[in-house]
């Protein structure tokens, strides 16, 4: 979740759907914190399920490195996925993360080098996120078999969870990828699902688990 207002547009022109779920999160005063609370609450009543935090360092350098880690952790995170953080520049939170048993995840994309590959791997924690498609979230078009080659040489550098996001919008798109990957990344089918269901907030828990649902059959098919 990004509470930073970011403009992404589609190639028609139209804002993507992200950047109007951000501009409605915004319009909320939907805060860190409040996400961190929803942790908690969820933590209640589920102890196993790991939760990953994805999103922009803006908000987390605006409450500060050190006071972001501890409350991840005290909410009950597993890992932070910094999406605009390299490893690279990862030196100061990166640490503090560690200390406290928060795993850092970072992404790996179809044009990223052999050599730069392996030093994501070297830094990574938890699985790694190949996103695989080259283009914006929710794009339409996705080969499994050119995942598949992709992830080949990943499984060399590392032994890491390899998980794939980007284009997986329907239980066809899920099972493709089950087959070659060993995670499923799931973030625009379900944003856009919410968007459409806005007119009767009372339905979108069920129709989110519908949308899982049909994935999850799909997989285990």
């Amino acid at each position: 979740m990004s509470l930073n207002s970011v403009s992404l547009f589609r190639p028609d022109g139209r804002w993507s759907r992200y950047s109007k779920a951000c501009e409605r999160a915004l319009k909320q005063g939907t805060r860190l914190v409040d996400l961190m609370q929803m942790v908690k609450e969820f933590r209640q009543t589920d102890t196993t399920t790991p939760v990953v935090l994805m999103g922009y360092l803006n908000p987390i350098e605006r409450i500060g490195y050190e006071n972001f880690a501890d409350q991840a952790a005290s909410a009950g995170v597993d890992g932070v996925l910094i999406v605009d953080m390299p490893p690279e520049e990862a030196d100061e939170i990166g640490p503090l993360l560690k200390s406290r048993d928060l795993a850092a995840i970072f992404l790996v994309a179809p044009t990223t080098s052999h050599q730069r590959a392996a030093t994501i791997c070297a830094h990574g924690e938890g699985y790694l996120y190949y996103v695989s498609l080259k283009g914006v979230t929710g794009a339409a078009t996705l080969n499994a078999d050119d995942v598949a080659e992709h992830l080949a040489p990943l499984r060399g550098m590392t032994d890491l969870p390899l998980c794939v996001g980007f284009g997986i919008r329907d239980g066809v798109t899920a099972a493709e990828v089950a087959k070659v990957a060993d995670g499923v990344i799931v973030g625009s089918a379900l944003v856009n699902r919410i968007a459409e269901s806005l007119d009767a907030p009372e339905t979108i828990a069920g129709q989110l688990k519908s949308v899982l649902a049909e994935m999850r059959t799909a997989m285990d098919a």
